[in-house]
């Protein structure tokens, strides 16, 4: 099967970005899913994986050419899991230290919540909830993994190195979750300055993440591991394993999740500046590099 080359990668990614973008706009303030039997704005991720499907058609891609392999995909998966329960096992901590320090001992506890900026209210403890949260965060990382990692890494980098391409993918990346801040402000949740600087706070770590999961699809060639890292800070860290204090729920959960999210970050950066350091040594001992 022939590749279609008639698309510029940059007008292509930030065409799929637009409509994708307008689709999680139309959800978060007209549709409004998370507040029906529901319970998450997933509509517009469901849409999304359709585009992805549609434009891998157009452009002759398949889903394995965009890393979704099927070999290494449990290893994959497995290695991602791993990653994300490790670092965040040391912000919990973090976490729990600084609660203690404050005079203000709190404790652990697990349901299921919508995410919140301005902190988890609703308890879910039934099996149904927690299962619908993985059921929904599955399909929420395949999009968010398949069209910004897997489609918009393999066409940019088409054009440009893989650092620029990955930088692209992670600010628009870092965009797309700006809907959420200005979602909370229109709703009276925070104020005008608070959005602002929640939404260049969250706009960076969402940038840093997917910088980190750019680099493990660099450094394992496949989406897998990313996905499986993106999964357990969806869904653990984020909807179902709470800090509870006596002055409230989850007061440092950004803070949190951007401690472990910096920790994981510098640790895929160590180790793809090392898997380039012995790939450029190979290299030069095979004689492809001279002098």
């Amino acid at each position: 099967m022939e590749r279609n080359t008639k698309y510029k990668p940059d007008h292509l990614c930030i065409a799929i970005f637009t409509l994708c973008l307008s689709v999680r706009f139309a959800e978060y303030f007209l549709i409004e899913t998370d507040k029906t039997a529901i319970g998450e704005n997933v509509l517009h991720k469901v849409v999304g994986i359709i585009i992805l499907a549609l434009v891998l058609k157009w452009v002759n891609l398949s889903w394995s050419d965009i890393g979704f392999q099927r070999n290494g995909f449990a290893g994959g998966i497995l290695k991602g899991l791993l990653l994300g329960s490790a670092c965040f096992t040391i912000s919990y901590g973090l976490e729990l230290a600084v609660f203690i320090l404050q005079g203000n001992p709190a404790h652990l506890e697990i349901y299921i919540s919508s995410f919140s900026l301005t902190g988890s209210q609703i308890k879910n403890t039934d099996f149904v909830f927690f299962l619908l949260c993985v059921l929904f965060n599955i399909i929420n990382v395949w999009m968010e993994e398949g069209i910004f990692r897997g489609l918009f890494i393999r066409t940019l980098s088409e054009t440009k190195p893989f650092v620029q391409a990955n930088f692209i993918a992670a600010f628009l990346f870092g965009i797309w979750h700006i809907v959420m801040p200005i979602r909370s402000y229109i709703h009276g949740e925070m104020s005008f300055a608070a959005m602002v600087f929640m939404g260049i706070g969250y706009m960076i770590l969402a940038g840093i993440m997917g910088i980190k999961w750019g680099l493990l699809y660099r450094i394992t060639g496949n989406i897998w591991a990313g996905l499986g890292d993106h999964l357990f800070n969806n869904t653990v860290a984020t909807n179902m394993l709470h800090v509870i204090s006596a002055k409230g729920t989850d007061e440092l959960q950004i803070v949190r999740i951007m401690a472990a999210q910096i920790i994981s970050f510098v640790f895929v950066l160590i180790i793809h500046y090392y898997k380039n350091r012995k790939g450029i040594y190979q290299k030069r001992c095979s004689g492809e590099f001279i002098g």
